[in-house]
């Protein structure tokens, strides 16, 4: 096959998993089919209730295993006690890679990709009512066991057809990291994130009552509520009191979106409380947070999800895509040690390795790029501090991040709360300020216009088709390639044995027993470091460490605690709930 050129494997399997979900949702192994590629030989196992199955895959260099949604598969050999192969390919991981951008009637699961190239698959309602048997747990009877036998083995068929036709598009060299990124996504979802159980479930049962007494308490420093009703009118005149300006939609009405809330929060921090008040009470789920019998907060990462290659883990039941007060659930178990690392202005520090910008350079070797940025363009004088000159600061910070996002003179106006006129000069500042890093900006968009494609350093590519939008366009490298350099530390930190939690955007939570976890902070922090190097060259990112020791939780002190405090007060104790 052509995407073999120049790595030759002695053999190919290719391999399916059907799996339920145990108590502390980890998978649930029912069965397992593979199929050998060159030599046709079929291996069909039973799983479920075997005793220390072995693997009949040779996992070598020589031997490549192939599936679709590896992660899945990966998580499996965890449950079995089995070896990661040393070659993985994800078709999953490829599909989207080659179609990310573009319009899939089918979707990009295995069905969709069978679809887009032409192949049969089974029907949809019959996968389904299989997927449900897996699901449903033993015992199982004889002719059970061979319909998943059998349900899983078309599946491995449709492997074996899909693999040479979508062959001659892969790149194998990066195919094969993306691999290894799948094996580090099913460590970190086995691993999962220490929640405070008695504590959730004490949440769940009172949140009923909660809720009004949270309105009552939050409101008194508003008064734009009545009853559990956020009432427009009350906000725009809290606004008016306060003379704050707010960003309105088309037709003129204050724009209330969650989205909108967070960003303007951010110029606002008076508002905060009120964001993660509304944000609660209309959008989270306390009940859908999936958290097994051990006390871990685990569930599908969603590998690739997004049009950057970063994760789309559900915001439901992810504990990092909820409220920002509720993180304060996290907790290391006794004994244990918590870490949050994060890279410090990732897509800044991108922006000027790739561009080659010196001043942007400078500018992040300074330690406060934003500082930085303020003082090239003679906003402030070069003695200058975060002390002595915090405002202009704060405008010249939410001007990078707009830069970073995309975002036009409208969006920065609404989230520095000034004139469209005063965001349209910082952005000139900007473009004057850092030439280099425009011209390269520029010059990608107009390469995407034109050739309908862009990727990044390890080949993780976005079509261009349908309406096109030049500032996503622009955006692009940045995000995605920080959406690399997060996949190569997670591929390193869980490769050297340090215990991911999770990725989170552009940050890792690891934990530790007590006694090492200084060690493993270093040591993550070296790997991260190397994660930069082995994207951006020569430049080397330095990453910020919050630490979390037993008995103490995680705190999200500027955008949550103030409301996780309000939540604590208010909550019955155990004993009168």
């Amino acid at each position: 096959m052509n995407f073999l050129q120049g790595k030759q494997f002695q053999q190919i399997w290719c391999a399916d998993f059907e799996f339920g979900q145990s108590s502390n949702l980890t998978p649930a192994v029912r069965c397992l089919v593979a199929r050998e590629y060159y030599s046709g030989r079929l291996e069909r196992l039973w799983l479920d209730g075997v005793a220390k199955p072995v693997c009949p895959i040779p996992m070598g260099e020589n031997s490549l295993y192939v599936a679709y949604y590896a992660s899945a598969e990966m998580g499996c050999h965890l449950t079995l006690d089995w070896f990661f192969p040393k070659c993985l390919l994800d078709l999953f991981c490829e599909f989207r890679c080659l179609t990310n951008g573009l319009s899939l009637p089918a979707g990009n699961g295995l069905l969709g990709a069978l679809s887009a190239y032409g192949l049969e698959h089974i029907p949809l309602v019959e996968k389904e009512e299989l997927r449900q048997l897996a699901l449903r747990g033993g015992p199982y009877n004889a002719a059970e066991q061979v319909a998943l036998l059998d349900y899983c083995q078309s599946d491995v068929d449709a492997l074996v057809a899909l693999l040479p036709k979508m062959s001659s598009e892969i790149s194998i060299e990066h195919a094969l990291i993306r691999g290894r990124y799948t094996q580090a996504v099913a460590r970190m979802e086995s691993v999962g994130i220490p929640t405070d159980l008695p504590l959730l479930k004490r949440l769940r049962a009172n949140w009923e009552s909660l809720q009004d007494d949270l309105i009552e308490d939050v409101d008194k420093d508003y008064g734009v509520f009545e009853g559990r009703v956020f009432k427009k009118d009350l906000f725009s005149e809290y606004l008016r009191r306060h003379q704050m300006a707010w960003p309105r939609l088309p037709s003129g009405n204050l724009d209330l979106q969650d989205k909108t809330f967070r960003s303007t929060a951010k110029a606002h921090p008076q508002i905060s409380s009120l964001r993660e008040l509304r944000h609660s009470l209309g959008q989270m789920r306390l009940n859908k947070f999936r958290v097994g019998e051990d006390s871990r907060n685990r569930t599908l990462l969603s590998p690739f999800g997004g049009k950057t290659g970063r994760n789309q883990p559900s915001t439901t039941e992810f504990i990092f895509g909820s409220s920002v007060w509720l993180r304060g659930l996290i907790k290391p178990a006794e004994g244990w040690g918590l870490c949050y690392l994060d890279w410090a202005q990732q897509e800044f520090s991108i922006a000027a390795a790739l561009s080659g910008d010196l001043a942007m350079k400078q500018a992040y070797a300074s330690g406060d790029p934003y500082l930085e940025f303020a003082k090239l363009a003679g906003a402030v004088p070069p003695d200058a501090t975060k002390k002595s000159h915090p405002k202009e600061r704060a405008l010249y910070k939410e001007t990078v991040l707009a830069v970073n996002y995309g975002m036009g003179a409208e969006s920065l106006a609404d989230i520095i709360q000034q004139p469209v006129i005063i965001a349209k000069d910082l952005l000139r500042k900007h473009r004057q300020t850092f030439r280099t890093f425009w011209n390269w900006s520029d010059g990608n968009v107009d390469y995407a216009l034109l050739h309908k494609k862009l990727w990044t350093v390890f080949g993780w590519q976005i079509q261009v088709s349908g309406p096109i939008n030049a500032r996503s366009l622009a955006n692009f490298l940045m995000q995605a390639n920080g959406a690399e350099m997060l996949r190569v530390a997670c591929i390193l930190m869980t490769e050297a044995g340090i215990r991911v939690c999770a990725p989170v955007h552009d940050a890792v939570l690891i934990e530790a027993p007590l006694d090492e976890l200084e060690e493993k902070i270093g040591q993550a922090q070296e790997l991260m470091r190397e994660a930069s190097r082995q994207v951006l060259g020569d430049f080397e990112l330095t990453t910020d460490a919050d630490i979390y020791r037993y008995p103490d939780r995680y705190r999200d002190e500027e955008r949550g605690g103030a409301f996780w405090d309000k939540v604590m007060s208010l909550l019955p104790d155990p004993d009168v709930a």
